[in-house]
């Protein structure tokens, strides 16, 4: 069990030591995991332009201080790989040192690894498990120490852990076994977090975006889902990247990928209520309909 009476302690004697900011969220201290790039570097942005500190946390280390840098005197980068429970414990505990406290947490780091049944080793498999879903629980469980710790000492301070979910967390994906299945689990955390959590006024949901067709997850020359899923015959006739990503357009009613902004606006509404807890929020252009 690691010790995080000290950073507790901490957080309590300065909840009320936030620097404000113009913006929706002025005053509240955020942690956005996998930030240096794609979805989270853009969720970063939009809640640092709405008042908020926050934390950079990435194991890219260099791209995650640029992106830090380039938002100004409220922002920190945090090398962290969400992986290792020491790691996750020292992220918290550095956010509490530079900005004393933690308000909300973004559960943003992801990795996917696609094919079938045939082809995707245990070693995989238990890669994107160990990103997708137990990291959720690592992050949530030293980020809520610090917030319950709040909770107690301020009775008017309300706080929110959010993980970034995804559409196959609504759905199963064909030959994408490993990245639906953690993000079904996710789910299945949310909301039994959720009725933890709720009587130390943290509300905990999940954003469930369609796919960022323009991010690095999708584009990557040699990584990224187009070049996967066509490598994996997961679109059935496609030839070429272009025939991977038209396809998935024209699977959307709003005829476009998911970006940033929307899934920031998603957020935005989970942390300004006051009634929900524990629900999943599509953000899927109509890909998706709950029923």
């Amino acid at each position: 069990m690691i010790d995080m009476s000290k950073w507790e302690q901490m957080a309590a004697s300065r909840v009320n030591e936030r620097i404000a900011a113009p913006g929706r969220l002025s005053g509240k201290v955020a942690i956005v995991t996998g930030s240096a790039q794609g979805f989270g570097k853009g969720i970063a942005e939009d809640l640092y332009s709405e008042g908020a500190s926050v934390v950079i946390a990435d194991l890219n280390e260099p791209l995650a201080k640029t992106v830090a840098e380039a938002l100004g005197e409220r922002a920190v980068s945090i090398r962290v790989d969400v992986s290792d429970e020491q790691g996750v414990a020292e992220m918290v505990q550095k956010t509490v040192e530079r900005f004393g406290g933690i308000d909300l947490l973004v559960s943003n780091a992801g990795v996917l690894k696609a094919g079938s049944l045939d082809e995707l080793e245990k070693k995989d498999f238990e890669f994107v498990t160990s990103i997708n879903y137990t990291a959720f629980f690592t992050c949530t469980k030293y980020a809520s120490r610090i917030m319950k710790a709040q909770a107690s000492a301020d009775p008017n301070w309300t706080g929110d852990i959010i993980e970034i979910n995804s559409k196959s967390g609504l759905e199963g994906s064909n030959k994408n076994f490993a990245y639906a299945g953690s993000k079904f689990g996710g789910i299945g955390l949310v909301q039994s977090f959720a009725m933890e959590l709720c009587t130390h006024r943290i509300k905990v949901n999940a954003i469930c975006p369609g796919n960022y067709l323009d991010g690095p997850l999708w584009m990557d020359s040699e990584r990224g889902l187009f070049v996967q899923y066509l490598r994996a015959g997961k679109v059935q006739g496609a030839k070429t990247i272009e025939d991977v990503r038209r396809f998935y357009e024209e699977k959307v009613p709003m005829q476009r990928g998911c970006v940033p902004k929307d899934v920031t606006k998603a957020i935005l509404y989970a942390v300004e209520q006051d009634y929900e807890t524990g629900q999943a929020i599509p953000v899927t252009g109509g890909q998706v309909m709950l029923s």
